[in-house]
């Protein structure tokens, strides 16, 4: 409870109050001063804590003006506190002289003839009048003076009787439950203050508060970052001081607030609301609230990630990739090079060769790592599915789509990575819209007609040559060139032979864990597996891996256990393998003389006719 203290002019009146607290109010602080002396001594208790005073009269009257912080309870005067005072003094003589200040005397001169007693007023307008007016009562014959503290005190000096007007039991009380009232409310507003300057201290956004005349009352710490401004030196000056972009005029003018407005501070770009504070449709102030674009931008990417987070992460790392050969040493490099920039990356290989892995990599070591990484095998879905899981739909948009709608792969990527697969066997209707999304950086979900923008890095994989599709009109040109922005290349495994051992031996200890056992290679099982051709990469070695531990019933594998699980190779695959090798030799040759056949066929070393045939043949 907020501390409460009674400062009364008079001893005899302390020693009143003191009786007439003791029951109920015994916890109120009791003191002694008459005016300048109680000015002093509320600022004293004002210093231990005390917030509301209880006084009286003209007292009363100093106290609140010297102390405006402080609540003060004045102990009001009765016309029966006054009458029941001069009914006592009438035992000193019928003549009764009463000096007071006039709020307490007034009205009363028509009660003289009710007491039986000649009773005149001598009103004091402020206490330098009170000797005068106790000498004026004393020769207009008064047989004693009636009236407050002050007056007490010159009626001794002149040593004339004097009796103190006091008050009654009921007005103390009364006082006192006031008082108790008003510290109450007063620990209530304090502790609403305290929060609201809690919220005000600790907001994020940069909060401004000014009256109708546009004066600043309100200036957060946030604010003062922002500003650069200390809160001591911007309160009591005019916003267009601090922020002449800001144009507040038009709010104060109107009761209508502004919202979302992009504004400059400081060189940096902030979302700012303008918020007026209206009583009876009267601006009577508004509230300035504002947050950088940069900060909005990354609250807006954790609550894209915290929505769509499905277990969209990015598992493997570089370190994770196996193999010591100079093919995959470069690959592995030029991928690392290519993680610490922004730009699209088109990935080339074969089947089984790891484009995802690597894929992964590149998400792991960017900026963008702590973002989701989405993977969406374009091959695997049909066109209008396909269009639907990348871009999203609302509500209704299609037969069958659920009715709350669905985010898209590009929302859902947003602040990482979408890894687009096979995306040579995208529809060539579908490429247009990924083109356009790249390029505009935003999507429009099917049956939607509103834009959302994406921050997203594409990596796409293909183990077909763009290129050449992009001749044959299988594959937009537009879309190839801002994909194929950065090329990796991952070598088939066949061309990379120094990496099967070691890739073999990881496989083996991988899934051999928690067995029993602990198999090895013979070396002649070794050779087995660096002969083979392993058209399935390093997946179809894996497969072949886990085959020979399904079976194996020894500690030893060796070469005819490798035989039993590879493939024979049949003379129309070999014929295929052949066949593969000599249509992409072509393809480079048409890449390297941008589609010349004469050229190409001097690279290839056969006539321009045989060239023609060939192409013919393969359907290139």
């Amino acid at each position: 409870m907020p501390k409460v203290a009674c400062i009364l002019p008079d001893a005899s009146l302390a020693k009143q109050a003191q009786s007439v607290f003791k029951d109920h109010h015994n916890d109120i602080r009791i003191r002694t001063g008459l005016l300048k002396e109680a000015v002093e001594i509320s600022k004293q208790l004002a210093s231990d804590g005390y917030e509301v005073i209880i006084s009286r009269g003209m007292t009363a009257a100093m106290i609140e003006e010297a102390q405006p912080e402080l609540s003060v309870v004045r102990v009001p005067f009765t016309v029966l506190d006054i009458l029941q005072t001069i009914e006592r003094a009438k035992f000193h003589g019928k003549r009764i002289g009463v000096v007071a200040f006039t709020p307490m005397i007034m009205n009363l001169d028509q009660f003289d003839s009710i007491l039986g007693a000649t009773i005149r007023f001598f009103p004091l307008e402020n206490e330098y009048e009170v000797e005068r007016k106790v000498l004026a009562a004393t020769k207009d014959d008064a047989d004693i003076i009636v009236g407050g503290a002050i007056t007490g005190r010159a009626a001794q000096k002149y040593g004339v009787p004097f009796a103190i007007i006091e008050n009654s039991p009921e007005s103390l009380q009364q006082a006192a439950r006031e008082a108790k009232n008003i510290a109450q409310a007063r620990k209530q507003e304090k502790a609403k203050g305290n929060l609201f300057r809690a919220v005000l201290d600790y907001a994020s956004d940069g909060v401004i508060s000014v009256n109708a005349d546009g004066i600043i009352t309100v200036f957060n710490p946030v604010a003062e970052n922002f500003t650069q401004v200390a809160a001591a030196d911007a309160l009591g000056k005019h916003i267009q001081q601090l922020w002449p972009e800001l144009k507040l005029e038009k709010t104060l003018r109107s009761c209508r607030q502004v919202l979302g407005q992009l504004h400059n501070l400081n060189n940096e770009k902030v979302v700012c609301n303008k918020l007026p504070i209206c009583v009876n449709d009267l601006v009577v102030g508004a509230v300035i609230n504002f947050q950088k674009v940069t900060e909005l931008q990354q609250v807006e990417a954790k609550v894209r990630r915290r929505l769509f987070a499905t277990g969209h992460i990015a598992k493997h790392r570089f370190e994770e990739i196996i193999g010591t050969s100079s093919q995959l040493q470069k690959s592995v490099s030029l991928a690392k090079d290519f993680a610490i920039t922004d730009s699209a990356i088109l990935i080339q290989g074969e089947t089984g060769t790891g484009k995802e892995i690597f894929a992964q990599s590149i998400h792991n070591g960017s900026r963008r790592r702590h973002g989701p990484f989405v993977a969406l095998n374009c091959a695997a879905l049909p066109a209008q599915i396909l269009e639907s899981e990348l871009f999203g739909y609302v509500g209704g948009a299609f037969s069958g789509a659920s009715q709350k709608g669905k985010a898209g792969l590009f929302e859902i990527a947003h602040g990482g990575t979408l890894f687009l697969d096979e995306i040579a066997e995208m529809e060539y209707v579908t490429q247009g819209k990924l083109l356009r999304a790249l390029q505009e950086k935003q999507v429009m979900r099917l049956g939607s007609d509103s834009l959302t923008p994406v921050d997203v890095r594409i990596i796409a994989a293909t183990n077909n040559p763009l290129k050449s599709l992009v001749s044959e009109n299988k594959f937009r040109a537009d879309l190839f060139y801002r994909l194929n922005v950065l090329q990796l290349r991952l070598y088939p495994l066949r061309e990379k032979r120094d990496d099967i051992i070691p890739l073999a031996s990881f496989f083996l200890q991988k899934h051999t864990t928690g067995m029993k056992r602990s198999p090895e290679f013979t070396s002649k099982a070794l050779n087995e597996l660096k002969r083979y051709s392993w058209p399935g990469n390093v997946r179809e070695l894996q497969n072949v891996i886990e085959r020979v531990l399904a079976t194996l019933k020894c500690s030893k594998i060796d070469i005819d256990m490798i035989q039993q699980h590879l493939e024979p190779p049949q003379e129309n695959e070999i014929i295929s393998q052949l066949l593969n090798n000599e249509v992409e030799e072509i393809r480079q040759a048409l890449l390297l003389t941008k589609g010349n056949h004469t050229e190409a066929a001097k690279i290839l070393g056969i006539s321009r006719s045989t060239l023609w045939r060939k192409l013919k043949k393969t359907g290139l």
